[in-house]
């Protein structure tokens, strides 16, 4: 068999891919070998090198970082089962057939009679006696709840019941509501890199009947010996319960020995083993599911909110990588729309504190006795109004990121105020004497020159300081054109979601004008012209007819198809209008707004998108 990656886990599971060539990579970008489009997955994740016969993998200094067994992948050779980990996937290295999901079991396919000394018992029956040994099951209680980690689990069990059965092979096998095998571990007590045969008519027969089966002469039974691959294997005794758990069946516990006999007391110690294994096993796949899906909201929150491949975008990934475990205070500058705030809580997000609150607020949208109100709270009776305590936003934020927004619109007094909480990490209520400590990390944002701001006075140098610990400017989005059709993507997958579209993305001549667009308002822009043309258009593709006026006056290179056909016209019409109305107006372009009923800087903007300003000064 060729050697190939399969993934074990991640919204592509089960799909596989062979390792053919002698150095693949693997990244979010068509050029690699192996491409996944994720957000958790970078441009260029990593590469897979073959050499001598051997394989080596080595991260490309990936975001989320490349992983071989929980460690770090740096020229690390791989080998056959290696579990590998990529962002928000699980790869399995193979090179040679698995039966199943797990190397670790051999699912012997062989169908037989059971033979004449087999013991079967109702599985209900088990329960009416006590298992043979408390301390043995305290012991495998006290361990297995620790345990968050399934596959561990399952090892961790079998390791305790071997302690107790005299078993030299075990496998918990786990189905799911299909009766699929999901998961196997096997483990050999001698040697735990060795397989685990197991006999799937035994296991199948377990599953369909609820019953425990427990064989102790194996090897002599007529129909055994027609199974060369049980005979080779040696077993002479076996013993088999299923996993149960509230009537439904999770999977079975499987123990076998080829120099040793299993009798009914061992029968009872794994029938109870096996209902304690059926709620922790049940626990840590609820534990996972919930850790998993609390990833991927905190993923899709970085995924749709901090998307580009960009070189600038890649510099503001690599900023936040280094800053966020620090508690450093942080200024972010950029213009209107350029995700600040994301940034902000990407870095929560990423820091030691992405479990606490992320508290943010808009210093320009409340007049200073109300900011003062919301960042400090106040006591009851502090002013007309007041009528009960409240929290402020420092205090809610405790433990946490506090975000200040437009914080070069903040009023001095209030700076002042800001500074000390900084300086002395404590702060009052508006109408408070007691003192209220303050554990936050401060980020900041501003559309202003905050060092302009304190030459003309504006702003208090020594905040200025406190804030600009670290600082970066988030590029405005026609400074990373790479980005805007990713993005566009992204808002399209998102909005057509939301109102139940089936829409297969942007028209070529759609591309092309936002790619001509220069975007004033950023990615806050980009996005509501997504918004509205998912909602108002009507075609499965996004078409120019479905974006704002606005971007139909540019000037493109127009693949020839229908679609334009009405935009070309209206385009030629709009020239017409403002030659027509500038003339009249004498070649004031105040006064041809006026003649045309629109606003001069709007007037001014179709100029320039229909390129028309030369042939306009050159016709008066």
């Amino acid at each position: 068999m060729n050697e190939k990656l399969t993934i074990i886990s991640g919204h592509l599971k089960g799909e596989s891919f062979d390792l053919k060539d002698d150095k693949i990579g693997v990244g979010r970008i068509s050029s690699n070998e192996i491409v996944l489009k994720d957000a958790s997955i970078s441009r260029e994740h990593c590469f897979i090198e073959k050499k001598n016969g051997q394989f080596f993998i080595t991260d490309l200094q990936s975001l989320n970082g490349t992983f071989v067994n929980g460690a770090k992948a740096e020229n690390t050779q791989l080998r056959h089962g290696d579990k590998i980990h990529l962002g928000d996937f699980a790869f399995r290295f193979q090179t040679k057939e698995f039966v199943e999901p797990s190397d670790e079991v051999l699912l012997d396919k062989t169908e037989f009679r059971l033979p004449k000394t087999s013991v079967q018992i109702k599985f209900d029956e088990v329960f009416g006696e006590m298992a043979r040994d408390l301390t043995a099951i305290l012991k495998l209680s006290n361990k297995i709840n620790t345990l968050r980690d399934t596959e561990e689990l399952q090892s961790e069990i079998l390791r305790q019941v071997f302690e107790v059965i005299p078993a030299e092979n075990g496998a918990i096998l786990l189905i799911d509501d299909e009766n699929e095998f999901i998961e196997m571990v096997g483990l050999n007590k001698d040697n735990e890199e060795d397989s685990t045969f197991v006999s799937q008519t035994i296991v199948s027969k377990v599953l369909k009947d609820q019953k425990v089966i427990l064989v102790t002469d194996f090897a002599s039974d007529e129909n055994i010996r027609k199974s060369e691959s049980l005979v080779i294997s040696k077993i002479s005794t076996l013993l088999c319960v299923p996993i149960i758990l509230f009537e439904k069946t999770l999977g079975v516990i499987y123990l076998s020995g080829s120099h040793v006999n299993f009798d009914d007391s061992h029968l009872r110690f794994l029938s109870a083993v096996s209902g304690i294994a059926a709620i922790a096993i049940e626990n840590a796949r609820n534990f996972a599911f919930l850790e998993n899906e609390n990833k991927r909201l905190r993923g899709e929150t970085f995924e749709q909110n901090m998307l580009g491949d960009s070189e600038p975008m890649q510099k503001i990934f690599s900023i936040i990588k280094k800053v966020a475990p620090t508690d450093s205070n942080v200024l972010i500058n950029g213009e209107s729309g350029t995700g600040k705030e994301l940034a902000a809580q990407s870095i929560h997000l990423n820091s030691k504190r992405k479990d606490k609150p992320f508290i943010a607020i808009n210093c320009a949208a409340l007049t200073e006795n109300l900011l003062e109100s919301e960042l400090f709270g106040h006591e009851k009776g502090a002013f007309t109004g007041a009528t009960a305590t409240k929290k402020g936003k420092i205090e809610m934020a405790n433990g946490g990121t506090l975000f200040l927004d437009e914080i070069g619109e903040m009023a001095l007094t209030l700076q002042a105020k800001i500074l000390r909480v900084l300086q002395e990490r404590e702060f009052e209520r508006v109408g408070g004497l007691q003192s209220i400590k303050a554990n936050i990390r401060l980020i900041a944002a501003t559309n202003r020159d905050l060092q302009e701001e304190v030459k003309k006075g504006n702003f208090r140098e020594d905040l200025f300081y406190r804030l600009n610990v670290v600082k970066f400017t988030m590029p405005a989005l026609r400074e990373r054109q790479d980005d805007i059709l990713l993005l566009a993507e992204s808002f399209i997958e998102e909005y057509a979601k939301k109102v139940n579209r089936k829409i297969r993305g942007l028209s070529a001549n759609s591309k092309k004008i936002l790619l001509k667009y220069d975007f004033q308002g950023n990615v806050r822009e980009l996005k509501n012209i997504i918004e509205r043309a998912v909602v108002l258009g009507e075609n499965e593709w996004i078409l120019p007819e479905d974006l704002p006026e606005d971007l139909l006056t540019i000037k493109v290179e127009i693949e020839q198809t229908d679609e334009l056909n009405y935009q070309d016209a209206i385009r030629e019409k709009k020239k017409d209008l403002i030659f027509e109305a500038f003339e009249k107006a004498g070649g004031n372009y105040v006064e041809t707004a006026k003649f045309l009923g629109i606003n001069s800087n709007y007037l001014h903007r179709l100029i320039r998108n229909l390129e028309i300003k030369e042939e306009l000064e050159d016709s008066i």
